[in-house]
């Protein structure tokens, strides 16, 4: 796989205002990090796994690691398959930028977790469209995209179903000391669905940078550079590091009570789904497939067991993230382009 990506050691001389993007790109993959951090170790910190520092440390690990293991195939699809090229200017791909941290930190302060996914290809279509018009909305592309979101978190809740329904059946007459096994098994189970998240998340980063890239001429081609995918690696290991308590609260226990067996089939769901995602070059939300997957474990024990209420303010925050982050992405192109950016 690391013969996709294109190795430059040296990072081209750049316009101030390419620094500034580029920081930008960072800062949403750091935020993506830290509100995204929840997905993966709510359930094994609520199921008293493992201790919660450790499991973001080794969250954020395993988060620098995928990228250089998968390669960049959600890099291109972002980068390649969602506006025509003459719309790749910097105030589009800044605007995307922008509105999709804004939506970040909103649901981050309310403890809703929003798909970073969602927000990032709803910025890049409001801004585009903002600047050049229906017409420069590559729609195959998008609606490829658009079906990846959608669809995974059902893919997320059958599976998770079906894995519970199969764990019970296997665990049936076993003593409590099966408990153990299921606690020291996430640790493995945690690393699996991390290495997910960050071959699937930290890719969408270096496809925004890399947009960037092509657009300021710097770049020829289309082709992710070694230092941007270190750089988003690095951003979205940082933010996983330091943790979204808020969102790992919602999912840890606001659903349901988690036990060790619910963390330990939750993650093998999840992790199954967003890395088959990610190979296939399918940009799915995370925070989407770990949700839903928690739902199907729950409901596949018992449906009342989950707070379904909960589960509803969450899907409407799902439901809003494109248009909210679309319009939020449209004005700030409006203000870039005053700018003359």
């Amino acid at each position: 796989m690391l013969a996709h990506v294109h190795y430059c050691a040296i990072i081209p001389q750049m316009p101030p205002i390419l620094i500034i993007f580029i920081a930008t790109a960072l800062a949403f993959d750091f935020l993506n990090g830290f509100h995204g951090s929840a997905n993966i170790v709510a359930t094994m910190i609520s199921s008293r796994a493992i201790e919660p520092r450790r499991a973001l440390l080794l969250s954020a690990v395993a988060h620098f690691t995928a990228p250089f293991l998968f390669g960049v195939a959600i890099a291109t699809t972002i980068g390649q398959e969602v506006i025509q090229p003459h719309a790749n200017t910097m105030a589009v791909v800044l605007g995307a930028l922008l509105a999709a941290i804004a939506w970040n930190l909103v649901t981050w302060f309310l403890g809703i977790p929003s798909s970073s996914s969602h927000a990032l290809v709803g910025g890049l279509v409001g801004a585009t469209v903002a600047g050049y018009g229906v017409d420069a909305i590559q729609l195959f592309g998008l609606l490829k995209i658009v079906a990846a979101l959608m669809l995974s978190p059902l893919v997320g809740l059958i599976t998770g179903y079906v894995l519970m329904k199969l764990v019970l059946f296997l665990a049936r007459g076993a003593t409590p000391r099966i408990n153990w096994f299921f606690k020291r098994a996430q640790i493995l189970t945690a690393l699996g669905l991390a290495l997910s998240h960050g071959a699937n998340d930290a890719q969408k980063t270096m496809g925004i940078i890399t947009m960037g890239l092509v657009g300021a001429g710097i770049l020829a081609r289309f082709q992710v550079p070694v230092w941007v995918t270190a750089a988003s690696a690095g951003a979205i290991s940082l933010g996983t590091a330091l943790g979204g308590w808020r969102i790992i609260r919602t999912l840890g226990g606001k659903f349901y009570k988690i036990r060790p067996v619910h963390g330990f089939t939750t993650q093998i769901a999840s992790a199954a789904v967003i890395l088959g995602a990610a190979m296939l070059g399918g940009p799915v939300s995370t925070t989407h497939v770990v949700s839903s997957a928690i739902l199907g474990v729950g409901s596949a024990e018992r449906v009342s067991k989950v707070r379904w209420g909960v589960a509803g303010n969450i899907a409407a925050a799902w439901v809003l993230t494109l248009p909210a982050s679309a319009l939020l992405a449209a004005l700030a192109y409006l203000v870039l382009r005053q700018l003359a950016i």
